[in-house]
């Protein structure tokens, strides 16, 4: 069972600088909750409750967010606003999370093997935190889905223009197994159009295994005696597809990477316009400003 999930926060956030010299890029705002929260309700949804964030001494503030604060509490109830002390009161324990400071060499591959020695022998899942997805059913659950039918490696896609290979890993496809699932060879890193291997993007969402957690100990050990390399997931995949089986899902949603200027303003706009109340609010300003 994939019961646990790894959350890495500890980046510098420098594409959307200078917004985040001091706010993290995980607590921007999407309408009333941070990007961070959202992430974590999805897992929550999905049946994964129990979560390990992989965060650095800048990022206080994401503690701060999901800590209980009884004094914020009792003047919330003295002032009659029973309900936002609930909601807080809901929000600190939307689920079991473990805070963990990473440490190691260059690369998104360190904090999710920092997280692997607390996980243990077993699957779990590795989210992005500046990924948002909206879909009927969350973008995690159709992981485990995968996972589940497979018992294998598992990372999320999302179908892309050939256009846009250069922005992303791109997976060698050897089989199509049917509701979006497909069978993985590797993965080449940001290729040319033209050397594409396919028409899939791996967009972040991730079932880890032990046997990619071994491959990333064999980057580490190899970092030891080249202090100018790096540990990273994606290649850690790609050597175990080599040998063993690796799939992807093709994820049924829309994603929103929020951690570029564009991509975050989409989201937030897309949430703006979906809400009940805002929504018609801001249509009504968009028409009016033609």
């Amino acid at each position: 069972m994939v019961r646990k999930a790894v959350i890495p926060v500890a980046g510098l956030g420098t594409r959307l600088l200078p917004l985040t010299k001091a706010l993290p890029k995980e607590m921007l705002p999407i309408l009333d909750k941070p990007v961070l929260q959202h992430t974590i309700e999805e897992l929550v949804a999905s049946g994964i409750d129990d979560i390990i964030i992989v965060t650095s001494a800048r990022k206080a503030l994401i503690q701060q967010h999901f800590a209980p604060d009884e004094d914020l509490d009792m003047r919330l109830r003295a002032d009659g606003k029973d309900d936002l002390a609930e909601a807080l009161e809901e929000l600190a324990s939307l689920a079991r999370i473990t805070f963990l400071y990473q440490h190691g060499p260059y690369g998104n591959g360190t904090p999710v093997l920092n997280a692997a020695r607390i996980v243990g022998d077993e699957p779990f899942m590795v989210l992005w935190a500046d990924d948002v997805f909206t879909s009927a059913v969350p973008r995690a659950q159709q992981l485990v889905a995968a996972y589940e039918r497979t018992r294998a490696p598992v990372l999320g896609l999302m179908p892309m223009e050939p256009s846009e290979s250069q922005r992303y890993g791109v997976p060698v496809v050897e089989d199509d197994l049917g509701a979006g699932l497909l069978r993985i060879s590797g993965i080449i890193e940001k290729p040319s159009p033209d050397a594409a291997p396919s028409a899939f993007a791996s967009i972040g969402g991730y079932v880890v295994t032990p046997g990619i957690v071994a491959e990333l100990e064999r980057q580490l050990n190899r970092h030891r005696h080249n202090p100018d390399g790096e540990v990273y997931l994606s290649h850690a995949i790609h050597e175990h597809a080599r040998e063993y089986p690796v799939f992807g899902q093709v994820i049924d949603g829309t994603w929103w990477d929020t951690g570029n200027p564009l991509g975050y303003l989409r989201a937030q706009f897309a949430a703006a316009l979906a809400h009940p109340e805002y929504g018609p609010e801001l249509r009504k300003l968009a028409g009016g400003s033609q």
